[in-house]
């Protein structure tokens, strides 16, 4: 195995980030707000410390990134009803269809990433990276049998 393997890997993931935040911006969202509003998509009504810890920041950090996507009507907070001191955070209808509209470009940047590549080798690439990222996090991987 290369030691250049893990300048790949960083270089990849900052060249999809750099190019994302290009094709996202002309849309009026920056990366970090998309990942919120790709998270709350999957994970509606999660706390703002789950939430943070999910992105891996500082959940005074995540606050910020809620007060500006709450000011553009993207997301709300509503008490949760469990615990005064929390809030859940929930997509409003326009962070809906914010998500609808910058998924085409999303996909389309994935597109021209893997270009050269056959649907087996996208797949494989998948799975090899599902096996890295859970290696890396001690989480048991789903099997497709189990």
């Amino acid at each position: 195995m290369s030691d250049d393997l893990g300048f790949l890997l960083g270089d990849a993931a900052r060249l999809l980030r750099r190019s994302f935040d290009e094709r996202a911006r002309a849309m009026g969202v920056t990366r970090p707000q998309w990942r919120v509003l790709a998270l709350l998509k999957r994970f509606d009504g999660s706390t703002q410390v789950t939430m943070a810890d999910m992105l891996d920041v500082e959940p005074i950090t995540l606050g910020r990134m809620i007060d500006r996507l709450q000011e553009s009507g993207l997301v709300e907070r509503r008490a949760d009803p469990k615990d005064r001191r929390a809030w859940r955070l929930h997509l409003t209808p326009l962070g809906e269809s914010r998500i609808t509209a910058l998924r085409p470009t999303a996909l389309a940047l994935f597109d021209d990433a893997l270009a050269g590549l056959n649907e087996v080798q996208r797949t494989e690439l998948e799975a090899m990276l599902n096996v890295i990222r859970a290696n890396l996090t001690r989480k048991p991987l789903e099997t497709a049998h189990g």
